[in-house]
């Protein structure tokens, strides 16, 4: 640990008023409940675009946001994160629907019933991050080749995503700066880099559809946010509660009260 003297205005936990102290406790554990779901929604919604449903992979990544480049949202949908969705007979007859030419005739007689008892209940058109599978025409939209997430519903989930994580990431930094954290520039480092974490995760989204490498850039930038978020939770819950006062911390405190009996 550096011995870099206290900001004038920095307050360790110990410092804070147990009312304050039990707020950020609150909030850390809340939010922290929240990450965690948020990461198993990710992972479902985009795991077994490759085929593999176990895992979540740069193919899943890549077949996300720039398409698979061989058979359609459906078919893709249907091997992938919705394969458990239904029987393997009903899936097997939608894609064999879809790569047969998805017409309205086989639609009507065969298909509706089926899609509008496994599917409508979710993809009935009141979700714009769902696809709309009331309807032939909205289901006809869906066997199309697949190209990934058109750029008009990337705008619209970037500019979610980034009031959202900001204000996350604002939430938990400004709890995060009551840590002892030495040296300074490493405790900066963590605060600041979950900001560009996010930059980098949101801007490869679209540059994964021109160039696929940049699908590991959406991993490592949801990596580090990851990463960061953990490590800023876990050192301000332990800090909060457990650690001992900071020896600068104690030693300010001391003298704080030495001037006081002075006066």
């Amino acid at each position: 640990m550096s011995a870099e003297p206290l900001h004038r205005s920095y307050l360790h936990f110990s410092e804070l008023p147990t009312s304050l102290r039990v707020l950020y406790t609150a909030v850390l554990a809340l939010m922290g409940a929240g990450y965690l779901f948020a990461v198993i929604y990710l992972y479902h919604s985009h795991s077994g675009r490759d085929g593999d449903p176990t895992t979540l992979s740069y193919e899943d990544v890549v077949i996300a946001y720039s398409g698979s480049g061989q058979g359609s949202k459906m078919e893709a949908a249907l091997r992938g994160p919705m394969a458990s969705m239904l029987p393997i007979d009903e899936s097997k007859s939608i894609i064999s629907w879809v790569q047969q030419g998805a017409d309205r005739a086989q639609y009507e007689s065969e298909l509706k019933a089926v899609l509008e008892k496994r599917c409508a209940n979710c993809h009935d058109g009141s979700n714009p991050h769902l696809s709309n599978l009331v309807g032939f025409d909205n289901v006809k939209k869906t066997t199309e080749q697949d190209t990934g997430t058109d750029v008009f519903t990337l705008v619209r989930v970037s500019h979610i995503h980034l009031f959202g994580m900001t204000f996350i990431f604002f939430i938990m930094g400004q709890i995060f700066s009551h840590a002892y954290v030495r040296p300074v520039w490493f405790k900066s480092l963590v605060v600041v880099l979950p900001f560009i974490a996010i930059s980098l995760d949101v801007s490869s989204w679209y540059f994964t559809k021109i160039y696929k490498p940049f699908g590991w850039v959406v991993m490592l930038g949801g990596a580090l946010m990851a990463l960061s978020f953990t490590f800023m939770g876990a050192v301000s819950m332990y800090q909060l509660w457990f650690s001992k006062t900071p020896p600068a911390v104690a030693q300010r405190g001391r003298e704080g009260e030495r001037r006081l009996a002075g006066l």
